[in-house]
């Protein structure tokens, strides 16, 4: 379920919610070499435009997102954002968020954003996409 909720303040010594100019911190599954592989191509992006954005390797242990009730296994199963005004996006909205800040991907925020190809992303991320990789990484750890 792909979801946008306004943030509640984090604990004492959590990590901010977010740690850039750009205004978003996107969590991300790091263990993953997948998720790993498409999240360092949009920091490499970040470094070379100077965007400020924040990465976040949930599978590097902590609680990064306990003050939005989002454990660490929970954490791992998709991609998470936090913007500016600390609203939560999971899944498709959170890889919109990144996008938007992405000049050569802004077209593609828009248009997993439009009314229908929402729906239709939804349903292959949340069905399909972030499924399949939670149970082959659960496959790589145990071999």
């Amino acid at each position: 379920m792909t979801t946008t909720t306004p943030a509640r303040d984090a604990p004492s010594g959590a990590p901010a919610a977010c740690g850039s100019g750009a205004g978003l911190t996107t969590y991300y599954n790091g263990a993953c070499p997948v998720c790993r592989t498409e999240i360092n191509h949009y920091r490499r992006i970040d470094a070379r435009l100077g965007l400020g954005l924040g990465w976040h390797d949930v599978s590097a242990g902590g609680d990064a997102l306990a003050a939005h009730d989002i454990d660490g296994e929970t954490a791992t199963r998709r991609l998470y954002a936090i913007d500016d005004s600390g609203r939560l996006h999971a899944g498709v909205d959170a890889f919109a968020e990144v996008w938007r800040r992405l000049p050569r991907y802004r077209w593609l925020a828009w248009m997993v954003t439009r009314p229908g190809v929402r729906s239709i992303s939804v349903m292959v991320y949340e069905g399909l996409l972030a499924p399949a990789l939670v149970r082959w990484n659960r496959w790589r750890r145990r071999r």
